[in-house]
């Protein structure tokens, strides 16, 4: 056990303890749940005591596991965990470990109900989810007596294994959040029907939960406290339902945001931080229990602020712990500054999930990767240079540099931060400055050299006595291959992004992928990026349609498609129109798309481009000739290597490294930069 060293009146109230009279958490942080992909790995069990063992070292209050469920016609899929007698002594194996680490753990038990991906699956009634292909079978009344039983058994299997408690799963559309709304319960029995009825399944487990495993153990009960779909609970159900749960033994109220299958973004990029906030708070006022907030909490700053004004008892962090599993201890020392924030991009963690690979996190490879990416002094410290202050350089300089190497690193930007200084100007993407200020603070920290605003030179490289040399150069636009591609109207996407002032009212934009998207969302939004730390809760609930006032079931208003642009924008692509946004992320890439169309952003796929003039872009759509009289044509039709470093690191006969986008520019992905980087050096 590593003690966490606090130091006095700095977050006073996220680190207080909180006393649930039988036992005392640490502090007022919980790591939220995750289904990592290690649950179902040979070697999982040990993979995860590593994994929650790293993050209960660096001071979480309390942690919660990815969801296992009560039974077979609860998994998430058909290979997903169960909780059963013969793997108590594999979770042992976790909550040893966490409890060395002087952490607490609860399992958290999650059926999914119509969720499910396997051929069992069951909900209250046949209704099947928009985001899942199978229909479910309708649970009798014996089965979910059964189900009952099979959650106090599955709790008292937990207690066994020596978790400190469990997390009921009743929110995000699962299970019991399908018993408790009208959308999904159309059952005329004792089970369905009346408000009162349809919360009676998540009641009656609660209570059967406290019975079997008795009064010394933690029962989190994760509420929908915003359903966000049509047919969803009415502020005045979530209320009872909050009552009545405490009522029947949980100790705190986990919060979750949105069913799975909602219209409105909970947990992407473009949320604000603390979006929900104000509903939670309204929770925190019905019950005695603690309540927890969730949903884009990303800094110590702002989860001291949440429990210091009242609006929660704790804070439930779940990507920003994959991010930095020392979130806890460097806000304790005072060293926020040094956290590596969670930026919300999904990419590694949501995205891999859902699509079944293992969850890691873009900023940190080493999350659910710990044994493979531990960092060790090198065997022997070496001089190293690197070209390229993006993510790939970055990674690779910071890396070495903890391992004992002597780093320079040369940028040829004013400042580093690569594709990343081009992301935070994306309206919703502004925490990816978060990324630079890490990266730029463990720099210094770690005594690397630091030389911007020019390239490396051979001069640099001869004097420098290195060693080895990486080449993390990254991308530069590619160019559009049609005549008239210099014309004044024609710019690159950096020139773009970095400069909006030149770009004119009615804009024509090639090429559809990411940073297509990308720029269609910056020159579309009426005010452009905002300080993060001053989020726009209400004009972002305002154009998703929800309902502040909670006066609407599921808090939900109809949905507003017409959202305010300042510009008129042509999305366009050689590919099909339907294959719009295809290439954008699996979890947050619809609500980009719809943030562009919503915008008035038209998307014309089929393209040929013809010819650039004074007149416009030449077109043919479909086959159909036309001509665009547009002021601005923007290029965002794929990158090429900046590979000029290349030659010149290898004239000096040194070994040489190319990692990021100057290796793979058609693979421009800063998940796999940072891995690179990183990678490469824990081989150096």
């Amino acid at each position: 056990m590593v003690e966490v060293k606090k130091t006095p009146d700095i977050f006073a109230h996220l680190l207080a303890p909180l006393n649930l009279g039988f036992t005392t958490l640490r502090n007022r942080v919980l790591m939220g749940s995750m289904h990592t992909g290690l649950e179902e790995m040979p070697d999982g069990f040990e993979r995860q005591a590593k994994f929650f063992a790293r993050r209960a070292k660096g001071g979480v209050g309390i942690l919660v596991t990815g969801g296992i469920s009560p039974n077979r016609a609860g998994r998430l899929a058909e290979r997903a965990s169960v909780m059963t007698e013969d793997l108590v002594e594999g979770h042992r194996v976790i909550t040893r470990a966490v409890h060395d680490e002087g952490g607490k753990i609860v399992l958290q038990l999650l059926h999914a109900g119509r969720y499910g991906r396997h051929e069992e699956l069951v909900a209250p009634s046949a209704v099947r989810s928009r985001i899942n292909p199978l229909t479910p079978r309708a649970l009798g009344e014996d089965e979910i007596l059964q189900t009952i039983e099979d959650f106090g058994t599955a709790a008292a299997l937990a207690r066994e294994a020596g978790y400190d408690g469990v997390e009921v799963m009743g929110s995000e559309g699962y299970f019991l959040n399908q018993f408790t709304a009208a959308r999904t319960n159309q059952r005329t029995d004792s089970w369905g029907g009346s408000a009162e009825n349809r919360r009676r399944l998540p009641v009656e487990v609660v209570g059967r939960v406290r019975k079997r495993c008795g009064p010394d153990f933690i029962i989190a009960y994760r509420i929908s406290v915003l359903d966000l779909v049509e047919g969803g609970n009415s502020w005045p159900d979530v209320a009872a339902l909050a009552k009545d749960v405490e009522a029947s033994g949980a100790n705190i109220l986990n919060t979750g945001i949105g069913w799975h299958e909602s219209r409105v973004p909970t947990i992407a990029h473009m949320v604000p931080r603390g979006a929900f906030t104000w509903a939670i708070k309204r929770l925190k006022a019905e019950v005695a229990i603690p309540v927890v907030a969730s949903n884009r909490i990303n800094t110590p700053e702002q989860a001291e602020q949440l429990i210091a004004h009242g609006q929660a008892d704790m804070v439930s962090l779940a990507r920003p712990l994959l991010a930095d599993p020392d979130f806890v201890a460097k806000a304790a020392s005072g060293a926020s500054s040094k956290i590596n924030t969670c930026i919300g991009c999904n990419q590694a963690c949501l995205d891999n999930a859902f699509t079944g690979r293992l969850t890691t996190c873009m900023v940190n490879p080493a999350a659910c990767r710990e044994v493979e990416f531990k960092i060790v002094p090198a065997t022997r410290g070496k001089c190293i240079a690197v070209l390229g202050g993006g993510p790939a350089g970055l990674a690779c300089a910071v890396t070495a540099a903890e391992r004992g190497h002597k780093v320079a690193l040369f940028e040829a930007d004013i400042d580093i931060g690569g594709q990343f200084n081009l992301a935070r100007r994306i309206p919703g993407k502004e925490d990816y400055a978060e990324t630079i200020r890490y990266f730029r603070n463990r720099l210094d920290e770690l005594g690397v050299e630091v030389h911007c605003g020019r390239p490396a030179s051979l001069a640099d490289l001869e004097s420098g006595g290195f060693d080895e040399i990486v080449v993390a150069t990254g991308v530069r636009p590619r160019h559009l291959d049609v005549p008239g591609a210099d014309h004044p109207s024609v710019m690159t996407y950096v020139e773009a992004i970095t400069d909006t002032a030149r770009v004119g009212a009615e804009v024509a934009i090639v090429g559809a992928g990411g940073i297509g998207f990308d720029v269609a969302t910056l020159l579309s939004h009426p005010h452009g990026p905002h300080d993060p730390s001053h989020p726009d809760i209400e004009g972002f609930s305002s154009e998703w349609g929800i309902d502040l006032s909670y006066t609407q079931p599921g808090a939900l208003l109809p949905a507003n498609h017409q959202w305010s642009s300042s510009r008129k924008i042509h999305l366009l692509q050689r590919k099909p129109r339907a294959s719009f946004g295809a290439s954008l992320s699996k979890t947050r890439g619809w609500a980009n798309f719809l943030e562009v169309m919503f915008r008035g952003v038209t998307m014309t796929g089929d393209v040929t481009y013809r010819k650039i003039d004074d007149a416009g872009l030449h077109i043919e759509a479909g086959g159909k000739p036309q001509t665009l009289k547009v002021d601005t044509i923007v290029v965002c039709a794929g990158q090429e290597s900046a590979d000029d470093a290349l030659s010149l690191a290898r004239s000096l006969g040194k070994p040489v490294h190319a990692i990021g986008g100057v290796d793979k520019p058609q693979q421009l992905d800063a998940v796999r930069a940072i891995e690179d980087g990183m990678r490469l050096a824990l081989s150096l």
